[in-house]
């Protein structure tokens, strides 16, 4: 057998371990990654001599056109490939040989003479064969070899915030039990000191009695819910791309984190969705007011005095976050310092979270 014989038997015998192993869902043995080993190593090596005996070939070749191209004249008298122009000789001689050459000069220069005086002249331009040039793959464009860098270039992916403002905690189980409050205290005020023992309502009299508090509370059992996504890849694939392990992991937890971040804001609560920010009951709403300026103060003064909480963050889309950094005051300057200022966004003292998925 000849050698591209001999190494398409060493991969195919290799190939037929490898469909075996898998077949039987099972790595390979000792043994057989021994002849893996061997079998790919050959055919590597075969492969080299093969490339080398073909690049020596195209070499040959490659020096045979360029010999007969330079020859004659001088210089060997070589015979000149058919349909070069010239009859033979140097490359120098077949270009004042040539037919575009002859004419222009004749244009330019009747009597054979080109003037003293003249300038600015650019002759034109003449076709020669058989050169090596590294278009060809048969030329000198058999030695030109890919030079992998190894830098892989993904696709974007939405910036993640949201979930920084959300507490989290980590959990073994199904079920997920928690308290919530649902009345609190707000029976305080100020109180006389009293200045009887046995009060009688009498006129004068105070009792010095302290309100009474009360705080009611609500069991919630929410189910764990679950957020997947996979890639299939054979074992081969992930042995013979290491990087690509990487890349496959990489891939999936960001594909993961983006539905986190939109079943934390929109997720419905039906079936295995999320019950989201926004499908929360007793959450406060804010009507538009007058501009976007004037509603988001609005909502957290809501917050303040309503929900008796403090804002912790404005979560906006990339389009209204635009809105809010384009405004301007009457006399044409930015409200928010403009598109040389950096540092953390602010909006009526809160911070700004972009994201996609509001």
């Amino acid at each position: 057998m000849n050698k591209k014989e001999l190494m398409q038997k060493a991969l195919l015998d290799a190939r037929a371990i490898c469909e075996l192993a898998e077949t039987e869902k099972r790595d390979f043995t000792s043994d057989e990654r021994t002849k893996v080993a061997a079998m790919l190593e050959d055919a590597k090596r075969l492969k080299e001599e093969i490339k080398a005996a073909e690049g020596d070939a195209a070499l040959v070749a490659a020096l045979m056109g360029l010999e007969a191209l330079t020859s004659g004249d001088g210089a060997g008298g070589g015979q000149l490939p058919p349909g070069v122009p010239g009859k033979k000789g140097s490359l120098g001689l077949r270009f004042v040989e040539s037919p575009e050459f002859k004419g222009w000069l004749q244009r330019i220069a009747p009597s054979g003479r080109i003037p003293d005086g003249a300038r600015g002249l650019t002759s034109p331009a003449v076709q020669f064969k058989d050169l090596l040039t590294g278009a060809s793959s048969t030329s000198a464009g058999a030695f030109v070899e890919t030079d992998y860098t190894g830098i892989y270039e993904p696709l974007g992916r939405y910036p993640l915030n949201v979930l920084e403002l959300v507490p989290r905690r980590q959990t073994g189980s199904d079920i997920v039990s928690f308290v919530r409050q649902t009345v609190q205290v707000q029976e305080a005020t100020p109180v006389a000191e009293a200045n009887v023992t046995d009060y009688a309502g009498a006129t004068g009299e105070v009792s010095g009695e302290k309100p009474e508090g009360a705080m009611a509370f609500l069991p919630v059992t929410a189910t764990v819910k679950t957020i997947a996504v996979w890639v299939p890849a054979t074992k081969r694939a992930l042995s013979d791309a290491g990087q690509l392990r990487g890349l496959i992991d990489q891939e999936l937890r960001s594909d993961l984190h983006e539905e986190l971040e939109d079943q934390v804001l929109n997720g419905d609560g039906v079936g295995e969705n999320f019950t989201g920010l926004f499908n929360t009951t007793g959450i406060l709403a804010q009507a538009w007011d007058t501009d976007l300026l004037t509603t988001i103060r609005k909502a957290r003064t809501a917050l303040a005095v309503t929900g008796r909480s403090r804002a912790n963050g404005l979560v906006a889309h990339p389009n209204d976050l635009e809105t809010l950094d384009l405004l301007k005051d009457s006399n044409g300057q930015f409200y928010f310092g403009g598109p040389a200022t950096g540092g953390a966004q602010q909006v009526w003292r809160v911070p700004v979270v972009e994201s996609q998925a509001i």
